[in-house]
């Protein structure tokens, strides 16, 4: 947790400082993120750094758990935006679209996911990976029993082995168009949102009889 003096931090300084911060471990992760070049851009001294956080890895998952809740909490809003009367395959090829059209319009959180899926070092991934997926599931496992209870999604369906799925599409989704060598098989590298699409719904389409109610 960071220091009182960070909240104390005028609103428009705590925003630029981790708008920085993003950049700089989005593009260079935590190892070789430099907090010097963060102090620098951000406009404060190093050792502010040191007021408002114990460490560089304080910091790095503060910075990691912020994007997390801001990509949680727009995803939110975006799926309480869609049809709820379709199908929960429709529905879940609607809620990958959006993710995707996120992800693209959102490079700086793009770069933060990316981060924290390929951390080297096992105890920083833990740290921050821990906590976005906590905010990821606070959203899957809820609605999945909510459709569960709909009757769109079996009674006898796993829903664990369903979230565990959706859990590890979602970075694959938000990181394979923009990273090389990540996706042998579909060939998402390079691909618009719309380009996205054909292979999201290719992918819904193969886990649907995990899911699916008998006819």
């Amino acid at each position: 947790m960071p220091t009182s003096t960070w909240f104390r931090l005028n609103v428009a300084k705590r925003e630029r400082v981790l708008e920085v911060a993003m950049r700089e471990f989005g593009e260079h992760g935590y190892s070789t993120g430099s907090l010097n070049t963060i102090a620098r851009e951000a406009g404060i001294a190093k050792g502010s750094l040191f007021q408002y956080f114990s460490d560089k890895l304080e910091f790095f998952a503060f910075v990691c758990d912020e994007a997390s809740r801001g990509v949680r909490e727009e995803m939110e809003r975006r799926i309480s935006r869609l049809d709820f009367d379709q199908p929960f395959d429709e529905w879940l090829f609607d809620v990958l679209c959006d993710w995707t059209e996120y992800m693209a319009d959102h490079p700086l959180e793009r770069a933060v996911t990316a981060a924290t899926n390929f951390e080297l070092d096992n105890g920083v991934r833990s740290v921050v990976r821990d906590t976005a997926n906590q905010h990821y599931l606070q959203v899957i496992h809820p609605t999945l029993r909510l459709w569960q209870e709909h009757g769109d999604i079996r009674d006898d369906a796993d829903l664990d082995v369903l979230a565990t799925l959706i859990l590890t599409l979602l970075p694959f989704l938000a990181l394979a168009p923009y990273y090389d060598g990540l996706d042998p098989i579909h060939d998402l590298r390079g691909r618009t949102p719309a380009e996205q699409r054909p292979v999201i719904r290719q992918i819904v389409a193969g886990v649907k009889p995990m899911f699916a109610p008998a006819k």
